[in-house]
């Protein structure tokens, strides 16, 4: 049967293998699909193709008979191609895959090539050619908005504020590597807005109408981490009444973004590992695994190259993880982005409670200017949620970010660097706190009143405090019971 996608577009394909079987496999499977299909048994005639003409994508194995398929790669890279590369590569070669992608690959494959996958493959390269809608979206979107079009554009990038070189360059970066399948790691300080990158990517990417699962890697019990992973089918260990799918196989066809992956145990960095390169998850309780297909971003604020060499994270993983690598700046990196947050956060912080959106004082501006912000764009974000509350007028004011307190400086009137604090712990201008005999407690306590106040500010909504705390329905149902917080007769077990 012809899918809708070829016989709308009847798109080109080059299929270089130097296996009859294989070659002729391929090809009738692409043209039941609808594809106009040439085929290649060497690099020698792939080359004589692609100079005669142009593709839309090329499927190529690894070993041929004159040479890699990745010298292919590299040749249609280098001339500026349009084609989308598949690499088909064999059985364990996590090495050659994770090169061909790093070589511009869109996918690979490995044999035995599992037909269903292949169509989904080819389909979802072709659908990420240039001039596809979703591509579209993200290059207008990445053409620098002015802040008024900001203000009303969904487009992806468009949470992705500043204008400064860094964060263009981030934009930029985004764009060109959405339409690759190649896992993406970001990399950042706490609150710089990782998880804006891995939805940005998302949302550029063909796949921006499946599933975006974001998932907490350290807020989830090591007991538990399998099972939320993978799923559970009936049975499987007491308790277990029902089937429960898993992460995985809820982001099937979308994008699966594990947040602080350098807090995954490596019991289950091994299981990853094996999802990641064979692409294939078995349940809890499974006889059988089951393919998915997801595109992998994970995010870290750690050092995971000193992480690795400390023995707390897998040197495999890390390699197979870290092929595209997104650097999100701190924010004290991009001061010049300052004025162009702080109006966006405005807007979207009043447009989300109802609020007139104030002005903002040229003395608050510059208080922010002169603050250290250690905790980069949450931080900032958190001080406009306070001076909203506090602002007395229609303008904000120092004092309502700080009660007027001006920011520390140092001998020269600058900002005084931040200095690393342990998080929770309280500080005295120029006092150190005493360290508490029992750390664990005392970060319980710290959490239990955290969670008390904004469980108290939303009348013990818990949809509505998750969503203030940054965390999901079940982290902070986990987190309720854990902590042993009671709450008020009659509070729905269910608060979306």
């Amino acid at each position: 049967m012809t899918s809708s996608s070829a016989a709308a577009t009847p798109y080109d394909i080059l299929v270089v293998d130097d296996e009859p079987d294989l070659r002729t496999l391929y090809e009738l499977t692409l043209l039941r699909e609808g594809y106009r299909v040439e085929a290649a048994q060497d690099l020698r005639e792939a080359r004589a193709a692609l100079e005669h003409k142009r593709f839309h994508a090329v499927i190529t194995d690894m070993r041929l008979p004159d040479g890699l398929g990745i010298e292919l790669l590299r040749e249609l890279s280098a001339g500026q191609r349009p084609e989308r590369a598949i690499v088909i590569t064999a059985h364990g070669s996590a090495e050659n895959a994770v090169e061909a992608l790093k070589c511009g690959a869109f996918d690979y494959l490995t044999k035995p090539v599992d037909l269903k996958q292949f169509r989904s493959v080819v389909a979802s390269a072709l659908h990420s050619l240039p001039g596809e809608k979703p591509l579209q979206a993200a290059r207008q979107a990445a053409s620098a908005p002015t802040l008024a079009e900001e203000a009303t554009d969904n487009s992806p990038l468009a949470r992705i504020v500043g204008p400064s070189v860094l964060m263009q360059t981030v934009r930029q970066r985004i764009e060109r590597v959405a339409r690759s399948m190649a896992p993406v790691l970001v990399l950042g300080e706490s609150g710089t807005g990782k998880e804006l990158v891995a939805r940005a990517l998302h949302g550029c990417s063909h796949r921006a109408s499946a599933p975006f699962v974001a998932v907490n890697c350290g807020a989830i019990p090591e007991s538990l981490i399998e099972a939320e992973f993978f799923g559970v089918r009936k049975g499987a260990y007491t308790g277990a009444t029902q089937d429960r799918e898993g992460y995985c196989q809820a982001a099937h066809g979308g994008t699966l973004f594990l947040d602080e992956i350098g807090d995954l145990p490596l019991s289950m960095q091994a299981k990853l590992l094996r999802v990641v390169q064979e692409r294939q998850v078995r349940a809890l309780g499974a006889v059988q695994e089951e393919r998915i297909d997801v595109r992998l971003v994970s995010a870290t604020h750690k050092d995971l190259a000193a992480e690795v060499k400390a023995g707390r994270f897998r040197q495999d993983l890390f390699y197979r993880l870290n092929v595209i690598e997104v650097r999100m700046p701190a924010l004290r990196e991009r001061r010049e982005d300052l004025e162009s947050l702080v109006h966006a956060l405005l807007r979207r912080i009043c447009a989300e409670s109802g609020q007139p959106l104030p002005e903002v004082s040229p003395e608050a501006m510059a208080w922010l200017q002169q603050h250290p912000l250690p905790g980069n764009v949450r931080e900032l974000e958190n001080l406009l949620h306070r001076a909203l509350a506090l602002c007395g007028s229609e303008t904000i004011t120092p004092e309502d970010l700080h009660d007027g307190a001006p920011p520390p400086l140092d001998t020269d009137g600058a900002p005084a660097p931040a200095e690393p604090a342990a998080p929770g712990m309280p500080t005295d201008a120029g006092v150190a706190a005493p360290a508490p005999t029992d750390l664990q407690a005392y970060l319980d306590q710290q959490e239990r009143e955290v969670l008390v106040r904004v469980l108290r500010e939303t009348h013990f909504n818990r949809t509505l405090a998750a969503a203030k705390l940054g965390l999901n329905l079940r982290q902070i149902r986990y987190r309720i019971q854990r902590l042993q917080i009671p709450m008020p007769n009659g509070t729905p077990d269910n608060d979306e």
